[in-house]
């Protein structure tokens, strides 16, 4: 991880001539030293999509006054751009229902600081990792979930995400589905690993359906929510092969560790910015 103190510049917009030269010559004009730069051309939906990492000591001015200025550019490009600043760390507040490895998974790199995140803590439909949340000194929020008591908690779980001030919501097997009006509140910022390869064998038991088709490869994908189930864009996904002696519960288990590197992963590009969307697709800058 790039540890200088940096700004992340990320936009997308219209293609056309020009756009390397304006943004580029914008650092260059107030002593900006640029550390990486990555670049898309979409032939498809005819957009442009750029990624700018620079160093915050080379510039004269701070994070708000980049932005201001910037502003004049992405105006002239019709851009829709952020600029993050690496000093100030992205909040995620984790969702768990009663399966363990993905929590305990980011847990563990967050203790040990390869995600440089804060987490605000841990909401979960059951009681079960309350002592391991709050072992590790996190705050565990209980909020179950029933047929008749669904708009409550999820008005619960919204005012939670908002008065914890995070800005990202990991579902680490959250075995709920979330409202359509949440994840419109919140277009890119909800982040969920399903144990599949979507598109194949999306909902229930992806495991038991490979299974019963004969698949000779299993995989997860960690993916954006979207009020369309297990149809958001995709961030991620790995593959892991199998044999016909494997049994379900063989698929289960190989399945638990391709879904925990996928989500680390995906959670990762998303915490620095390397993630644009494209419609239904994304653009992940290395």
């Amino acid at each position: 991880m790039n540890r200088t103190h940096h700004y992340t510049l990320t936009f997308s917009c219209p293609d056309r001539v020009g756009i390397v030269a304006r943004v580029t010559g914008f650092f260059a004009e107030h002593g900006g030293w640029i550390l990486s730069s990555s670049q898309h051309a979409d032939a498809d939906s005819a957009r442009y999509f750029m990624r700018v990492e620079v160093r915050a000591d080379s510039l004269p001015f701070d994070h708000a006054e980049l932005k201001r200025r910037f502003q004049v550019v992405a105006t002239e490009f019709g851009m829709d751009w952020r600029i993050s600043d690496s000093s100030v760390r992205r909040r995620v507040l984790m969702l768990v229902s009663t399966q363990e490895h993905c929590l305990y998974d980011l847990l563990a790199r967050w203790k040990s600081q390869e995600l440089d995140v804060d987490i605000v803590g841990v909401a979960s439909n059951h009681e079960v990792f309350r002592g391991l949340v709050e072992w590790h000194g996190l705050p565990f929020h209980h909020i179950p979930v029933t047929k008749e008591n669904k708009p409550e908690a999820f008005a619960k779980l919204e005012a939670l995400f908002e008065s914890s001030g995070a800005d990202t919501m990991v579902l680490a097997r959250y075995m709920q589905i979330l409202p359509p009006s949440l994840c419109r509140k919140y277009p890119g910022q909800i982040i969920n690993i399903h144990h599949s390869f979507l598109p194949s064998f999306a909902g229930a038991k992806p495991y038991h359906q490979a299974w019963d088709r004969g698949v000779k490869l299993i995989g997860a994908t960690c993916h954006y929510v979207t009020e369309d189930l297990d149809e958001g864009p995709i961030i991620e996904q790995d593959v892991m092969r199998i044999d016909h002696s494997d049994s379900v519960e063989d698929l289960v288990r190989c399945g638990k560790d391709v879904e925990k590197g996928v989500l680390a992963r995906g959670l990762r590009n998303h915490l620095e910015d390397r993630i644009l969307i494209n419609g239904h697709r994304t653009i992940v800058f290395g």
